[in-house]
């Protein structure tokens, strides 16, 4: 277990600002996590768990406690059949390396597993998955998780819980909302994938895809291959330009709202969805800089750091985005990333 002292929240997460936090503790195996435990109650601090910092802003006044960085690691097989096969995933591996790992299996008959081959090259670890439900392209962590292993913090105490215990929603779990907001580290992840391979129509982007490129067997490998080139085309990769992916959550609509919607002219997706890209890019915000923050060019739902030194010029930015659409179509967009630290 490695404990450092005053570290810049802002080397911990990918949009890259935030003040300096009280300890941070790397937990590098199970059994570190009670040692941690102990530390916070001597230390009586707050802890905070992070994995990658892709979903993560940090405010100016820092974290007076202890943030715990996951760096638990291995994936492994638990058992298979005829039709599915589960994998366990420790919580500090990549995310998209449990996806690769999962296309690459051999299943009797090919090669690929399907059920998260649409998460490809989502910046995370797997750890974050069931936080927030992570889903993309029609998939989501709630349609393949099939329990995970946690340290409960309030009863000091390792724990197995499976999905249905979760409360898997729309970007929702019990791990960030209301009690369960730093209550639970989660140790590990198990999926359940299956020889069901997806099959078209998909969703726009991805479908205009393998029409342009002529692709018509769509194996898992082909799916994770074609959703990485799509990203790729769409989205900063937050290693290279400071951002935290998705800053906007979608807009979700009743039914009964969806007619006078489509009628202003909104683009309304199946369910209700609006999507908040497309809010911001018809609000006429995609390229512009507020408080040095970006609107993405390719993507209009993320905000880049190009020279923002505070958690106040990203507010000052936030602001201006939300503003702007609500007065433009009425509706108020909502923050995705969580928050990390002191007003």
């Amino acid at each position: 277990m490695k404990i450092r002292e005053n570290v810049p929240i802002s080397t911990l997460t990918t949009m890259r600002l935030g003040g300096n936090a009280r300890y941070v503790i790397e937990i590098e195996e199970d059994k570190d996590l009670a040692e941690a435990y102990i530390f916070a109650k001597e230390k009586d601090l707050p802890t905070y768990i992070l994995g990658g910092g892709s979903n993560v802003i940090g405010r100016d006044g820092g974290f007076n406690g202890i943030i715990l960085v996951n760096k638990l690691h291995g994936i492994y097989v638990i058992d298979s059949d005829e039709k599915s096969i589960r994998l366990c995933a420790k919580t500090g591996e990549l995310l998209d390396d449990l996806v690769e790992y999962s296309v690459k299996l051999w299943n009797g008959e090919s090669y690929g597993y399907s059920g998260i081959e649409a998460l490809s090259k989502i910046p995370g670890t797997v750890g974050a998955a069931p936080v927030q439900n992570v889903g993309a392209y029609g998939q989501e962590i709630k349609n393949v998780l099939h329990s995970v292993c946690v340290y409960d913090f309030k009863d000091n105490c390792f724990k197995h819980m499976m999905a249905d215990e979760l409360d898997l929603g729309y970007r929702h779990s019990i791990f960030n909302t209301g009690d369960g907001v730093g209550r639970y580290f989660i140790t590990s992840v198990t999926v359940e994938l299956n020889k069901n391979w997806l099959k078209p129509p998909f969703y726009t982007s991805l479908q205009a895809f393998f029409e342009e490129h002529n692709i018509t067997e769509f194996t898992p490998q082909v799916i994770r291959d074609g959703v990485a080139a799509v990203r790729e085309s769409k989205l900063p990769d937050p290693a290279v330009e400071a951002s935290a992916g998705s800053f906007f959550k979608n807009v979700y609509i009743s039914e009964d709202e969806i007619p006078a919607a489509e009628a202003k002219g909104i683009m309304v997706w199946g369910g209700g969805k609006i999507p908040s890209g497309w809010l911001i890019e018809n609000a006429g915000l995609k390229g512009k800089v507020f408080n040095g923050m970006r609107v993405s060019e390719k993507a209009a739902l993320v905000l880049i750091n190009d020279s923002a030194k505070s958690y106040a010029d990203l507010a000052k930015a936030r602001e201006a985005v939300i503003d702007a659409v609500y007065e433009k179509f009425g509706y108020k967009l909502e923050q995705e990333p969580m928050e990390l630290g002191d007003e």
